[in-house]
């Protein structure tokens, strides 16, 4: 290291120690689940679910109750790292290529460390598994996670079931043990604990993977739920595979409030509890409410409807000046998080940092006088579970109509039907046939929201490759631009899908690129399938075999193919490439040259 690149690095070292050790700054815990929706909680009305300790914090809250995210995770992710909107930020859908936050987005734990907070993640990211992309590349001091949309997807170690699963510590694979929920609740209550004892603030990020499919969960939690379900709700028309899923849906909703009823508890006794805002709020929909309770609302993860996105939102800072715990009405959206923190916070943005957020602060402290009057769009890519090979257009690629429209109690869907929240809140019936102005209204907002996200739609963000912070690079297949592989169980069943990865070369150089279709910790010949696999909660199905025989590349400008072996766990190619964007491609091939498809893992070294 250059010795002025020492001292700099030395005094930004002593200005953080220094900012971090001032008195008097609230401590801020951001707990997100997974694919819980509004009314998935006790507060809310719900006959059947157990949830005293998320009920105990709303009524100790701010309540915001017309509160909105997007309808799946990752922009919703995005939306609330970066306040920014989701078709502005880069990170629109789950996979697909399209989770990637834009590296010029700064974030939250980037803008918090820099004004002082110790920063730490536990749980889902799901904003990018590569560099510059991970956790550790966008502000956070501390990461423990795992990568992708789930637990079981494929860039995560192989069989992970929930239990005793391996996450990345810090850009390490560590193997622990206990129940998903239970390990990230006691991994951030210990960095809590130690950040508390070395007097510093934090900014604890708890995004959990329940409940989110797989619906595995130990199976007291199961038993209890269901016995409450057949009481409870004993005419509920479900046939009994769903009766099954929705108690286990049920079941990691109330492990994860026991979870943060440990946490509440540690908050207390380690005098931290006045002094510290506690955030909930949930990524998108339900996906069991419509089947069983949805608090009068329409729709779950993935639509449109106000079930889709409208989530709850609690806010806790008893110290913080904001009044008695109430309800605020107040049209908002996840956006709005960021520039919310940062000003109950005491942090001074960037002059020069674009949001498309409000903060909350003035409602918070009882100000609503001074919010504006808002029109906000929520829109996302859908997921290409169908596409084979990219193409000019497909269910990933945005369109204008795909949005809804949010003003006041209006709401309008796909740019055509309207609905009057006040009178009709299960979204039943049209009326913009009745209300042409209002509908206009909408429909000029959408326009004019539409023309300032459009240009960079179709903008790849890329993966780097060859850099000094990640060499090699794993790249998966969940990177695909608009071709869909997120789940080890396509690798399984070996999902013939083509697609290609965007990559930017950080170096010229020459490169090993090594083709799999299985990840290194597996190491199965590529065309051996294997038999279905019992896990802790479940069976993960089998992999059946292919008749690999070759293996083409494409990276650039260079092609080639090579013969692939029966025993061969990898085709292995080496390239030389230039600095700048690439896209790379592959292919298994069989004895007569067609193609299977393309391999799942591919690690790339540069040399």
């Amino acid at each position: 290291m250059r010795p002025f690149a020492a001292v700099a690095l030395a005094l930004a070292a002593v200005a953080v120690a220094q900012e971090r050790a001032r008195p008097g700054r609230p401590n801020v815990i951001l707990l997100m689940t997974d694919d819980q929706g509004y009314g998935d909680l006790g507060c809310h009305g719900n006959p059947v679910i157990r949830t005293p300790n998320l009920d105990r914090l709303a009524g100790e809250s701010v309540r915001f109750t017309d509160f909105h995210v997007a309808p799946m995770c990752t922009p919703t992710r995005g939306q609330l790292m970066s306040g920014v909107d989701a078709l502005r930020n880069g990170a629109m859908n789950v996979s697909s290529g399209r989770a990637l936050l834009r590296r010029e987005c700064r974030t939250l734990p980037e803008l918090l460390r820099a004004g002082g907070y110790a920063t730490g993640i536990f749980g889902k990211w799901h904003l990018g598994d590569n560099y510059p992309f991970r956790p550790q590349d966008r502000g956070f001091d501390t990461t423990l996670c795992f990568l992708s949309s789930f637990i079981n997807a494929v860039p995560n170690p192989w069989d992970n079931d929930y239990f005793d699963d391996i996450y990345w510590r810090d850009g390490r694979p560590e193997q622990f043990e206990g129940y998903t929920t239970d390990v990230f609740f006691r991994e951030a209550i210990e960095w809590i604990e130690a950040r508390a004892a070395a007097g510093e603030p934090f900014f604890c990020y708890l995004p959990t993977a329940a409940p989110h499919a797989p619906l595995f969960v130990p199976e007291r939690y199961r038993l209890a739920a269901a016995a409450r379900l057949a009481a409870e709700m004993p005419g509920l028309d479900l046939p009994p595979r769903q009766r099954e899923s929705l108690a286990r849906f049920l079941g990691m909703i109330e492990n994860v409030d026991d979870n943060i009823g440990r946490l509440e508890r540690v908050l207390r006794e380690r005098g931290l509890r006045d002094d510290t805002i506690f955030v909930f709020l949930t990524d998108n929909g339900s996906t069991m409410g419509p089947r069983y309770y949805n608090a009068g609302m329409r729709g779950g993860k993935v639509t449109l409807w106000e079930g889709g996105h409208r989530v709850p939102l609690f806010v806790r800072w008893p110290n913080g000046g904001l009044g008695a715990p109430r309800d605020v009405a107040a049209l908002t959206e996840v956006q709005d998080v960021l520039p919310t923190l940062l000003e109950l916070c005491a942090v001074e943005p960037p002059g020069d940092l674009a949001i498309d957020g409000t903060s909350l602060a003035p409602l918070l402290r009882g100000d609503a006088a001074t919010f504006p009057d808002r029109t906000l769009v929520v829109h996302y890519s859908r997921m290409p579970f169908d596409v084979k090979r990219r193409a000019a257009t497909g269910p990933s690629i945005p369109t204008r109509d795909g949005a809804a429209v949010m003003w006041r109690h209006w709401r309008m869907l796909e740019d055509e039907a309207l609905y009057d929240l006040e009178v009709d809140p299960a979204q039943q019936h049209d009326v913009a046939a009745q209300h042409p102005e209002v509908a206009e209204r909408m429909r000029r907002q959408l326009y004019e929201w539409w023309e300032s996200v459009a240009p960079r739609l179709n903008e790849p963000s890329r993966v780097v490759i060859g850099s000094e912070f990640e060499n090699p690079s794993r790249l998966t297949a969940c990177e695909w631009f608009d071709v869909f592989v997120d789940q080890q169980r396509q690798v399984r069943v070996a999902d013939p899908k083509f697609g290609a990865w965007q990559l930017e070369v950080a170096g010229a150089g020459d490169y090993e690129i090594e083709l799999r279709r299985w990840p290194r910790d597996v190491d199965l010949p590529i065309g051996q399938g294997m038999p279905a696999t019992a896990v802790t909660d479940g069976t993960f199905v089998a992999g059946r075999s292919l008749p690999v025989a070759g293996a083409r590349l494409r990276v650039g400008a260079h092609e080639a193919t090579v013969d692939v072996a029966a025993d061969a766990v990898a085709a292995t190619f080496r390239v030389h490439l230039e600095a700048g964007p690439v896209e790379l491609q592959t292919w298994f091939l069989d004895g007569d040259g067609a193609e299977l498809t393309g391999a799942y893992y591919v690690y790339v070294t540069r040399r």
